[in-house]
């Protein structure tokens, strides 16, 4: 190696510890650096070709060339940095109370802008200590940032499909950056998952049919938050209560049995944002869902996704039901009124529902043994929902 190799070699790898020195004093637990390059297409395709896209995330097909090719995003860039923010719970986790259950990650402020707030200071630093160009993205933009996270050597793809750490498990929130800076590379991570697929069982709607693959048209996350149609009943059976989000094969996972807790406290989890209660989704108007929900994830599915999931995926109506008063019943998606309208034959079985456990916003007035027609209403909008999920509007 001649003087000059050395010296650039040198200058790229203090470079490389000073882009990490800046991510760790801007909050962020991980950061790894990968040699910008065409990555393989085999992957990618084979979820194209599957059929485990879906239609709601079509974007991820149309910028196909852009994910697996950082030059197309950034022309003439040699470096990619992954980052990665931890919104691991404390411990022991409180249990939420609430019949509808929130991902982790969706308990509290919109990972998007907490993330990528201290992303694009780091790019900012990065343009202006080394005079380069640099292209920052938070799960918004066309990078993979979870391949580019284990050539980084932060971490390896479970076969849940989640990037996992071995201290900080797989509740990690990623970033990354393409940049024309010459950063010292670090080598890719080895796979840690070993003959250990406990995830695959444990999806509750069957959604990994080979490790590391997701089917989105079955994965509750997907429909709980991209998808703008009806549940499929199959899947709304299954869901246990997840009204946006799901967890349950992290939850499965042996590296997520004892990580540390986060840290950024934007990202911790809100104590009314854990678990929905549904009668309080129900009685949501718009205006009251953007109040409360405001700066979070949640407001991704809107009021009327929120209540098309929340009627989708509660528990059994066989059990008692809460009913929402007489205002709400103004606000309930087309979803909601439609199946009310056309539930005739699952009229006779709502009365038949006891009383609910929580008294409505509005007083409802019986007329002798029949419960009024609100309450009627509201009772077999919920019964017929899950039945036959016509269509809603989406805020």
């Amino acid at each position: 190696m001649d003087a000059a190799a050395a010296t650039s070699q040198r200058s790229a790898a203090a470079a490389a510890g000073l882009v990490k020195a800046k991510a760790r004093e801007l909050g962020f637990d991980l950061c790894g650096i990968a040699r910008a390059r065409p990555l393989d297409a085999a992957r990618l395709d084979r979820w194209f070709e599957r059929g485990w896209d879906a239609p709601g995330i079509d974007y991820v097909r149309k910028r196909r060339a852009e994910r697996l090719d950082p030059s197309r995003v950034l022309a003439g860039a040699r470096s990619v940095i992954a980052l990665a923010a931890s919104y691991a719970p404390g411990t022991p986790e409180v249990v939420p109370h609430g019949d509808l259950i929130v991902a982790r990650y969706a308990q509290g402020r919109d990972y998007h802008n907490v993330v990528l707030k201290p992303a694009r200071k780091l790019a900012a630093w990065i343009r202006s200590a080394l005079g380069a160009r640099v292209y920052c993205e938070v799960d918004a933009g066309a990078v993979l940032e979870k391949a580019w996270a284990q050539e980084a050597g932060i971490g390896w793809i479970g076969k849940n499909g989640c990037l996992i750490h071995e201290k900080l498990g797989s509740w990690l929130l990623l970033g990354a950056l393409v940049t024309d800076a010459d950063l010292a590379a670090d080598a890719p991570h080895p796979d840690r998952c070993g003959d250990c697929s406990a995830c695959i069982p444990a999806c509750p709607t069957r959604a990994i049919p080979e490790p590391r693959y997701v089917d989105a048209n079955r994965c509750l996350a997907y429909h709980t938050i991209e998808h703008r149609g009806p549940i499929p009943p199959e899947l709304a059976r299954a869901a246990g209560g997840r009204v946006f989000g799901c967890d349950a094969c992290q939850d499965a996972c042996p590296w997520n049995r004892r990580p540390p807790p986060g840290t950024l406290v934007q990202l911790q989890a809100r104590p009314g944002q854990r678990a929905l209660d549904l009668a309080d989704v129900l009685r949501l108007t718009p205006e009251e869902a953007r109040r409360r929900f405001e700066g979070t994830p949640l407001l991704r599915a809107g009021r009327d996704g929120l209540v098309r999931s929340a009627l989708a995926v509660a528990p059994s109506v066989d059990a008692p039901r809460p009913v929402p008063g007489r205002d709400a019943l103004r606000y309930i998606s087309r979803a909601a009124r439609t199946t009310a309208r056309h539930s005739k034959k699952h009229r006779s079985r709502a009365s038949r529902v006891p009383r609910p456990l929580l008294r409505p916003t509005i007083p409802l007035k019986s007329n002798g043994d029949r419960p009024s027609i609100c309450r009627r209403r509201g009772v077999a909008a919920q019964n017929s929902a899950r039945a036959s999920y016509a269509e809603c509007d989406e805020s």
